[in-house]
């Protein structure tokens, strides 16, 4: 069982920044792949970026490569997403979560979500 609770979600002028955090519990957390996600309203929920347990490897959406990186702390058990040169289509909640896959970008390959966390980028 994994629990994660996101946080540093907020209000943000365009070309801002925000570092998201996403902190996990559970014993098994060092051996799952992370994957943050994001829904805006009225659409669906999209994968953003993922990364390995190791955090050796790390995988993007197009629109957001080059800006977000992803990196995890096993000794924290936390999960970072930093967001650099926001843009008002950043805007949405964002979501960690946890899957035993090796690697991937679907929805349902992922067991485990936080409760999410708002981002809103104003231009």
């Amino acid at each position: 069982q994994v629990q994660l609770v996101e946080s540093g979600g907020g209000l943000v002028q365009a070309g801002g920044s925000l570092r998201l955090s996403c902190a996990a519990s559970g014993r098994t957390f060092s051996s799952r792949i992370m994957g943050w996600f994001r829904q805006a309203p009225g659409k669906e929920r999209e994968f953003v970026g993922g990364i390995s347990w190791s955090g050796g490897r790390t995988d993007y959406a197009d629109s957001v490569k080059g800006r977000f990186t992803a990196s995890r702390d096993n000794a924290k058990n936390t999960v970072y997403l930093q967001m650099n040169n926001l843009k008002p289509e950043d805007t949405a909640v964002y979501y960690c979560a946890a899957s035993s896959r090796l690697q991937s970008d679907i929805k349902r390959d992922y067991d485990y979500w936080g409760q999410g966390t708002q981002v809103t980028v104003s231009s």
